[in-house]
């Protein structure tokens, strides 16, 4: 335990012979319990989980092996707890564990780790990867109506009372998951805290396809934020700012097409930005009247 919170830890893998027992070994000693989920491994990884609980699945996606360890603890346990999620492949700093668990135990509700706010940044990430996180860091801000800076962490930590009341019949599976939950927490006005984490990268091969993620994640973003505004309508001053500038950033494409003025397109970036802009402000405010 950490200070009077139960800890658990979520290890979703998949082929992780060479990395999965160091994960488990150097899990901090205030960790209570580590669910293994093997969605769908070939490679021995299950037989190297000792002092682990381990869950099979057959190649369901990252997503659903989340949900699963996260559904597994709801289940299992009566008191509160902390669920965190640590990934099979060793990137994630047993270290960072315990600063994650704290802003948690706060109460704040899900607390995110982000590379980019810790000392060493991302430095050590590919040219390739740093170039889609700050792409996908963007479009998940917009759609969140927050600040998102790293997006694709998957090192959290979340409060049981959050999962006891999840919608699991609906979930995002695959690799965009992590964007996914920020947009439902944020559709469900639960509370955000990034906390810096360290960047590792050894001989480990991410499964990642920055083009393929692009095309599926980008119109899941895109739904996402439209579903989050028409289920916060409202008469609220700042739901028509929304809408009204909004419309006038889709007026300008539409003119721009038939009056064949291609200048019209330059207004375009400006009423969006004012549209994100007051979204920030509405989800800061319906998010501060939930939480107090």
């Amino acid at each position: 335990m950490l200070e009077g919170h139960r800890i658990h830890v979520v290890v979703p893998a998949r082929d992780e012979a060479l990395h999965i027992a160091e994960v488990i070994s150097k899990m901090p000693e205030f960790v209570d319990r580590i669910i293994v989920v093997d969605d769908g491994s070939v490679d021995g990884t299950r037989e190297l989980c000792q002092g682990a609980e381990v869950i099979r699945l057959n190649g369901e996606g990252v997503g659903a092996a989340i949900d699963a360890g996260h559904r597994h603890l709801v289940e299992s346990e009566e008191s509160k707890f902390i669920s965190c999620v640590m990934a099979g492949d060793g990137q994630m700093d047993p270290e960072d564990l315990q600063g994650l668990c704290k802003v948690a135990i706060s109460g704040v509700d899900h607390v995110k780790g982000d590379r980019s706010l810790h000392k060493d940044g991302l430095a050590k990430m590919p040219l390739r990867r740093r170039i889609g996180t700050a792409i996908l860091s963007f479009l998940t801000s917009l759609s969140c109506g927050r600040n998102i800076k790293d997006p694709q962490c998957g090192f959290t930590a979340t409060r049981s009372e959050v999962l006891q009341n999840w919608d699991w019949n609906r979930s995002w599976k695959g690799y965009g998951y992590p964007n996914w939950w920020l947009m439902e927490l944020t559709k469900r006005c639960h509370s955000i805290a990034h906390h810096p984490v360290k960047a590792i990268y050894g001989n480990e091969k991410s499964g990642l396809r920055i083009i393929p993620f692009m095309t599926k994640v980008s119109p899941m973003l895109f739904k996402g934020l439209h579903s989050r505004v028409i289920s916060w309508r409202s008469w609220n001053p700042l739901f028509f700012s929304i809408i009204f500038l909004y419309t006038l950033g889709w007026l300008g494409i539409i003119s721009s097409i038939v009056l064949q003025e291609p200048l019209l397109l330059m207004a375009i970036p400006l009423f969006w930005s004012l549209t994100h802009l007051v979204d920030k402000v509405w989800v800061s405010q319906k998010v501060g009247a939930v939480n107090g």
